[in-house]
Formats: C-alpha cells, structure tokens, sequence
C-alpha cells in the first residue's frame, strides 16, 4: 500500500526524536548504518513538520544534532537524501510484505499498516511529500515507480498465494484484488493521522473484520 496525496501542515511533536550535543565536523562516530538510519528519522521529522520544500541539510542535521558537514558523508546533497528516504520508505513496505507471506496472511499485514500509520503518521505524511514532487525529480520518479512496481508485484503473489489455500476469493484476479486491498490501505493511512482518536484496538479490529468479509471466499462471508 503506497499512501495516496495528502496536504498536512502540522507535523509531529519536536519531543519525538530528543535534540543531542551536536557533533563536530566529519563522519558521526558509531555503525555507519545505524547512523544512516538515525539522519533517515532526522529527516523524516523534519519533512513531516516543514514540508518537502522547506527541508534541508542543515536542518536534518540541527535535527539529529550533528553539522551539515556530518549528514554530507552520507548523502551529498538534497536530492539524494530524498531518494534514500522514499527508498526507506518501500524497505518498510517490504518489511511488512516478507513478515505475513509464508502465510498470506492479509489480516495481519494490514493490522500491521494501521498500527504503524497510528504510532507514525509521519510516515504516511513524509510518503504523501514523496508523492506531491514527483513531477519535479525525474529520478524521485523513476526509483519510486520501480520499488511501487516491485512492491505491486509481490503483495499480487501474496493474493494468489491465499487465492490457491482457498482463504482469499477467487473469483477476481490477483492482481485487480490486491490492489483493491491496497487501495484500502492508502484510504487508511490519510484518514488515520486526521482522526487518531478514532482507531484504537476495538475499531482497528472492527475495520480488519470488515476487510477479510469482503475479501473472503464467495460463500464463506
């Protein structure tokens, strides 16, 4: 599920993600990975809360309290800390996709979406950012319509695989029903950061009990 457009002007708390000493010039000491990760939330608060066209280096590094000299070791420019953050964003989608194949488990996949668009609705924000600049970053474009395509692909297997074990219907295309699925999915992660008081456990369960009716086998609804 790739979150659909959504204009947002108030991001989240500056608490979430607490301000260190900033460090001197140079690679930030420890994992580089982890590091890497670390500039990736940085970043990813600060689209969140000034939008795509706002962001910076300097601010991602005031943010994870280093200096812009520290985030350039790790991605030379703008652009190409935007492109690391969409490709984050389909390494989560990912994720998500390897934890409830082996079982085609459509449920749990998307209880695990909700739940990250209520804990993170940043996430859903950032990927709306994403969306919106498509048409100024040919490469934003073609990295995000790749993984998009890829990701697509995979959840469409995930639906035969259920399709062929009888717990999905099959009476429409794998491909037509997956991206039903995901299209639901979206709708979620715009609605959830607008109305977060509105999806605790009991509506969350009430929501994931409506979607397996709808996607269950002709019978057995």
């Amino acid at each position: 599920m790739m979150a659909t457009m959504l204009t947002q002007t108030n991001g989240p708390d500056d608490t979430a993600l607490p301000a260190r000493p900033t460090r001197g010039p140079g690679r930030p000491v420890g994992d580089h990975e982890e590091k890497r990760a670390e500039l990736l939330a940085a970043a990813t608060k600060v689209v969140a809360e000034h939008g795509f066209a706002k962001t910076s280096l300097r601010k991602v590094a005031e943010r994870a309290g280093y200096t812009t000299g520290a985030v350039t070791y790790y991605f030379a420019n703008k652009g190409d800390l935007v492109l690391a953050l969409a490709e984050s964003r389909f390494d989560r989608y990912d994720k998500l996709l390897d934890s409830v194949a082996p079982e085609a488990d459509i449920r749990t996949l998307l209880q695990r979406w909700l739940e990250m668009s209520v804990g993170e609705p940043e996430f859903s924000i950032v990927m709306s950012q994403l969306l919106a600049n498509l048409q100024f970053d040919a490469k934003l474009k073609d990295t995000m319509v790749r993984r998009y395509a890829d990701y697509r692909a995979r959840f469409a297997e995930i639906v035969r695989e259920g399709q062929s074990r009888g717990t999905i219907r099959d009476d429409i295309p794998a491909t037509v029903l997956a991206d039903q699925i995901g299209a639901m999915g979206d709708g979620f992660a715009v609605v959830t950061p607008l109305e977060l008081q509105d999806f605790g456990p009991d509506k969350i369960d009430e929501i994931l009990d409506g979607v397996i009716r709808l996607i269950a086998p002709v019978g057995n609804g």
